[in-house]
């Protein structure tokens, strides 16, 4: 697993920003801290929480010079409808061959709602070089990182 010091694995996944794009990491890298929010499932009502208690942070992480991408298995276009759904400013990206999930050790099975290879619950900033500067890893899936910690963790790493 992924911790704060590690040199953040860079990846190549689909970015759902409205519309459907390839994403790379290292495109993100250099311009400010970038917050990476895994999260198992679109429309899930603890995902949506998150997504949205990221959204109503979004200032204060753009002010600190961050950039929010949340991460999932999801598919780009359930993103992007997830994305609509709940007036998410921020991009999501698709990771559907799961590299990124596997990369950063954050691969779990929901075996209580039947979700297999889905991402963990787990936050990470990394800074302008790309170095894991906070890292949160939830116990139980249901679980959601402290926004306050994360808006001065951003802080700390622009």
């Amino acid at each position: 697993m992924v911790q704060t010091g590690d040199t953040a694995p860079t990846f190549h996944a689909t970015l759902a920003n409205g519309d459907v794009e390839e994403f790379d990491l290292a495109d993100h890298l250099g311009d400010g801290a970038v917050v990476l929010a895994f999260f198992p499932g679109a429309f899930t009502p603890p995902c949506a929480n998150e997504m949205v208690a990221l959204q109503d942070h979004i200032d204060e992480f753009e002010t600190a010079g961050g950039t929010v991408l949340g991460v999932s298995a999801d598919s780009a276009f359930s993103l992007n409808a997830f994305r609509d759904e709940f007036d998410l400013e921020f991009d999501l990206v698709s990771d559907t061959d799961r590299g990124a999930i596997e990369d950063y050790g954050m691969l779990i099975d929901i075996e209580s709602i039947g979700l297999h290879g889905v991402a963990n619950r787990a936050v990470f900033v990394l800074d302008e070089e790309g170095t894991v500067t906070y890292a949160w890893v939830a116990d139980e899936p249901p679980e959601e990182p402290d926004y306050e910690e994360l808006v001065e963790a951003v802080e700390t790493a622009a």
